[in-house]
């Protein structure tokens, strides 16, 4: 009876996530202390302060009201992240691919997509600052601008969204269709039994061409730093985070680091044809990429500015040549 439950599909994908989450709360004290504490020469805070300690702490701050249009569906756009989030990491447990919505790389991109709006709505639903209603008018230029239109700092933040979402996210969703080319499919089940056959795609040319745009992406979908424009501290503080409090934060912290993990979780689907699950021991190389993608991002971020237009455009331009041309070699 024992093994039946343990082979249930069900209880194996339930398994999986309860794993995968409990290392993800692990990973952002990871890069907090053992990366850019380290980079930085300080002492850095404990492990599970970022990840584990600082949600529970928010979940016990008092709440705020914010002003917005519709702060019903404002306050709901974290949960809705992390409920996004854990689709991806469903769609891509091997129980997920008799399903047909979930079976394709299409659900992967479609989620993804969801949850990069979910900032251009984060920002465009709060008006106010830090809690307070407090409208300024727009003097960028050091003119003086009679009856000009009110700006929020959301505001700023919801439209750098849009412009990442427009263009930013190529170089990620170049590169998750780059195993396409090897496997012919966009099936996710189909891609994982090429690899486990003919090897992990990272070890071709194209894939390890793939590999290199597909880190870039995971900065990129991360707004980590130099890609954190939509929420820059030198000008829109936390950005469409800004007005979220206590349960609201926690929930925002947990889906980050989980959001972490599931990135690397795609990778090693697409780019090494190992699933997560919980009774394969393809976990330990889930959780060894997610590692490794969390170390090379702190080392980066410790050491870059946040890129204006002027660098990111460029930055996203040549990474999405690389993504094409990965294509273009796995066509071959």
């Amino acid at each position: 009876m024992f093994e039946n439950i343990l082979t249930n599909p069900v209880i194996a994908v339930i398994l999986t996530i309860l794993v995968c989450f409990i290392i993800s709360t692990f990973l952002p004290g990871i890069e907090r202390k053992y990366v850019h504490a380290r980079i930085q020469q300080r002492i850095g805070p404990i492990v599970i302060a970022p990840g584990i300690m600082a949600p529970l702490k928010f979940i016990f701050k008092e709440n705020i009201e914010v002003s917005s249009p519709v702060p019903g569906l404002y306050k709901a756009l974290p949960i809705i992240c992390f409920i996004v989030v854990l689709c991806v990491l469903i769609a891509l447990t091997p129980e997920a691919y008799k399903i047909p919505a979930l079976a394709s790389l299409v659900s992967i991109v479609g989620f993804l997509k969801v949850e990069e709006i979910c900032y251009v709505l984060m920002g465009a639903l709060s008006k106010s600052i830090m809690s307070v209603r407090m409208p300024f008018p727009d003097k960028i230029k050091g003119a003086v601008h009679n009856n000009s239109n009110l700006s929020f700092i959301e505001d700023i933040s919801a439209r750098r969204s849009l412009r990442m979402i427009t263009y930013g996210s190529f170089p990620l969703y170049l590169a998750l269709f780059a195993p396409v080319t090897a496997a012919r499919s966009i099936f996710l089940g189909d891609i994982v039994a090429y690899q486990q056959t003919h090897g992990p795609f990272l070890f071709t040319i194209a894939g390890g061409i793939a590999a290199v745009v597909f880190f870039i992406g995971y900065m990129i979908i991360l707004n980590e730093y130099p890609f954190s424009i939509i929420k820059a501290k030198s000008d829109v503080i936390e950005g469409p985070y800004m007005e979220y409090a206590a349960k609201y934060r926690a929930v925002v912290v947990i889906t980050r680091g989980f959001f972490m993990f599931v990135l690397g979780a795609v990778f090693s689907v697409l780019f090494i044809g190992v699933p997560p699950t919980i009774f394969s021991w393809g976990i330990l190389i889930n959780i060894a990429v997610a590692l490794i993608f969390v170390v090379m991002m702190g080392i980066f971020s410790a050491f870059a500015p946040v890129f204006t237009n002027r660098q990111l455009l460029p930055t996203i331009l040549a990474t999405t040549l690389l993504g094409i041309l990965a294509i273009v070699i796995g066509l071959l």
